[in-house]
């Protein structure tokens, strides 16, 4: 794992009332509870979001880039993900929210779901090409990348080689605006917070184009006064319903088009098909849309509006569009000259488990760990401030812990302490008994 890396999650341990409602979830087993407050390891954390979602206190929070970061730039471009138009009552049209965007400082808008419509057509062409070379996955949610790299590293190569509708959207503005002196600075609007950590840290590119991501929840309020004082609506929503779906579930894979594919949301959903790609399970599947938020990107911590709700407006939205819809939007299938789609770096394994980097020493305490694990209750209930009796186990090997945090192991060894003190005053010299 780099040095310095950025986390988008962060844990407020002032509010944190030791609950251990969060380890449950997480899907690296990231977070531990000790001494009544959570902890998160950094090097297993992929910043899906889950632990915000279920944290009673509002421990958990996602760090994302101020608005005012824009002082720092002399020509400003917000790339709102489609997500952002079903923040918005269905009546209110895509250009009365791109305005209000606008009207927040930014010099102008371009679009995600315009970006999306160029990786759909770009996804579907490289499928076919690949025809009956495995399921491949998609690779636009940066949680799925990090957890196939930390969790499921032999299914690398069946992740989808092309950068994200966000890094696509950066590089097409970048390139229109090569030649406009000044600072030319890209926001991209997010319901994410993955992305924010995938602009700092990226995967299969060396650094991203994006310069700073800015939370949806960050700025609604100042956007929905903004939307409602629009007075005239800018002309800037040119994606179609295509690309507008990819804010949902089966957005991306119906827009891929492919012939046999599967969508699939929630990060307990996204482990049980790994789980069942890497066993081979799983067959006659070209491609497969995996979303680690529930409903999909409408689904993110950082966004506003309930994903259910959200991805209803999103739906309304798409048949309107296909409604209205012009041959306009098919130029966007072609990317602008000199913008990239494919990953330029090599994705590795980071597999965050690793015990000793001596392979005989790492072996020995496998052992260890199997054998306490065996003497566990194996309830996995958390009580011990662990997700698993298997992790428990892994952490006393460690010596991060001991064997008596289990509540269960604890209670037998009181028991077996009072046996011992009732034995031991049973034999105790005549002249101090009384």
């Amino acid at each position: 794992m780099e040095d310095h890396y950025f986390h988008s999650v962060t844990l407020d341990a002032s509010l944190c009332k030791g609950c251990t409602v969060c380890i449950k979830g997480c899907p690296t087993e990231a977070i531990r509870v000790q001494k009544g407050r959570a902890w998160i390891i950094p090097e297993r954390c992929i910043d899906c979001g889950e632990c915000i979602r279920t944290c009673p206190s509002g421990a958990k929070k996602a760090i994302s880039d101020p608005i005012s970061l824009l002082e720092q730039f002399d020509y400003c471009v917000a790339i709102p993900a489609p997500t952002l138009y079903g923040q918005f009552r269905a009546s209110v049209s895509c250009n009365r929210i791109l305005t209000a965007l606008k009207s927040l400082g930014f010099d102008d808008v371009y679009e995600v779901a315009a970006a999306a419509e160029i990786l759909s057509h770009e996804t579907r062409d490289f499928l076919i090409q690949n025809k009956g070379k495995g399921t491949f996955i998609s690779s636009s949610c940066p949680v799925i990348v990090r957890l196939v790299e930390s969790r499921f590293p032999s299914l690398l190569d069946q992740l989808v080689p092309m950068i994200s509708p966000m890094e696509l959207s950066a590089r097409i503005v970048k390139e229109r605006e090569k030649d406009r002196p000044g600072k030319v600075g890209v926001f991209f609007i997010s319901p994410c917070a993955a992305k924010v950590t995938d602009v700092k840290n990226p995967r299969g590119i060396t650094h991203s184009s994006v310069d700073g991501v800015i939370g949806i929840k960050d700025i609604y309020k100042e956007l929905k006064l903004a939307v409602s004082q629009v007075e005239e609506e800018e002309p800037l929503n040119k994606a179609s319903a295509l690309g507008i779906s990819w804010a949902r579930t089966d957005g991306e894979g119906a827009a891929v088009n492919s012939e046999n594919h599967i969508s699939v949301d929630g990060i307990d959903h996204v482990i049980d098909v790994l789980e069942n790609l890497e066993n081979g399970h799983i067959r006659d599947v070209d491609f497969v849309e995996l979303m680690s938020c529930p409903g999909g990107c409408v689904g993110g911590p950082l966004a506003v509006e309930n994903p259910y709700v959200a991805r209803s407006i999103v739906s309304i939205r798409e048949g309107r569009h296909r409604e209205e819809e012009s041959l306009s939007y098919a130029e966007s299938f072609h990317p602008p000259k000199g913008v990239d789609l494919l990953w330029t770096e090599q994705l590795e394994s980071r597999a965050t488990h690793l015990l000793d980097p001596d392979y005989k020493t790492a072996i020995k305490m496998m052992e260890e760990i199997e054998i306490i694990r065996k003497g566990l209750p194996g309830l996995d209930c958390g009580s011990c401030g662990a997700p698993s009796c298997r992790a428990l186990a892994e952490d006393i090997v460690l010596g991060k812990t001991s064997e008596t945090d289990c509540v269960f192991k604890l209670r037998e060894k009181i028991r077996d302490l009072t046996r011992e003190m009732i034995q031991l005053e049973s034999r105790m010299p005549p002249g101090l008994d009384r």
